[in-house]
């Protein structure tokens, strides 16, 4: 179990309570690793802000952030197929990697959702990180996107990155507008993805070509984020 992994997936997730009063542990789990040493001062940022600031300051910024920006969405298919479908069998094939490692997404998310790409690495650490360098121009973009609002949680993106083996700024940073409620309800309101006999026959699936629908993102940086719920659960580090 690589314990930084969870750290990082921990640290994406919505600000409770629960977070707050793990972040020593949380920290204490990054500084172990040695691959995460050039982001550890801003990640140390990101843990301050986050052990400082008022939660619902900090659970209203986090939504402002990820839910509701486009093209900071932390589904991964998304920057790469929309919500076209296309995106289910990449999404069937990436649950079956989770289920060969026992693991399963929690309820209410999908499994191209980052924090959870970043729990199976812990789990899984040599094909986590194969993974996370398919979907390395994602991070990148999505860690771009977020330096240039000053943000904290940039220093997660850059961390994934190191984990991965790749270098920031790879990808050219072309951020999105934010949308406005109407785009956002267009969005909303689009049909499901479909999964499993009903997805589109046509898909390629297989590592091979999950690879390349994750290194996609370049032809595709700026998805209409989909409806998430408010609260998520974190697990705590030590926990399954």
């Amino acid at each position: 179990m690589r314990l930084s992994l969870r750290a990082l997936a921990a640290l994406l997730a919505y600000p409770t309570e629960e977070l707050r009063v793990a972040l020593p542990e949380v920290r204490a789990a990054l500084a172990a690793d040695p691959a995460l040493a050039p982001a550890m001062p801003d990640l140390d940022r990101l843990l301050a802000e986050l052990g400082a600031g008022d939660l619902l300051d900090l659970q209203e910024a986090y939504v402002g952030l990820f839910d509701r920006t486009r093209g900071l969405c932390l589904n991964l298919f998304e920057h790469v197929h929309g919500v076209s479908r296309e995106r289910g069998p990449a999404m069937v094939e990436l649950a079956g990697i989770y289920a060969a490692a026992g693991l399963a997404p929690a309820a209410g998310e999908l499994p191209d959702y980052l924090p959870m790409l970043l729990e199976f690495a812990a789990v899984e650490p040599a094909r986590g990180a194969e993974l996370l360098g398919n979907a390395a121009p994602v991070l990148d973009l999505l860690h771009g996107r977020l330096l240039a609002r000053g943000s904290a949680y940039a220093a997660v993106l850059r961390a994934a990155l190191l984990v991965a083996g790749a270098r920031p700024g790879a990808v050219p940073l072309s951020d999105a507008p934010d949308p406005t409620p109407e785009e956002l309800d267009a969005a909303y309101a689009e049909a499901p993805v479909v999964f499993g006999p009903g997805a589109d026959a046509e898909a390629e699936c297989g590592g091979a070509a999950l690879a390349a629908k994750l290194r996609a993102a370049r032809r595709n940086p700026d998805p209409m984020p989909t409806r998430r719920p408010a609260l998520r659960r974190v697990a705590t580090l030590s926990g399954g």
